[in-house]
């Protein structure tokens, strides 16, 4: 007689990838507002009204949101963005 045993995929490294998640832009008191509109549409393909649009809420938000996808599609991003002096983290 043979036993079926079922596989359990390894789960911390595939959800984390899968999931959606969040790249958030936060204050600084570095960079002027042309500047992060520059990297945003640079590295976000954002178009400027949405770049402006993100660093008018993290000036008087303190954070804001600036692209959703999953974790591979947004750390390039973030890298690009902190080699650039902004304060991002994935969410």
């Amino acid at each position: 007689m043979v036993k079926k045993t079922k596989k359990i995929p390894d789960s911390n490294s595939s959800k984390k990838q899968d999931k959606k998640q969040c790249l958030v832009l936060h204050n600084d008191e570095f960079n002027t507002f042309d500047y992060v509109i520059d990297c945003l549409v640079d590295v976000c393909n954002h178009d400027t009204t949405q770049a402006e649009q993100c660093a008018y809420i993290t000036h008087y938000k303190g954070r804001c949101d600036i692209k959703n996808g999953n974790y591979t599609e947004l750390k390039p991003m973030k890298d690009n963005l902190i080699e650039r002096g902004l304060n991002v983290i994935i969410h």
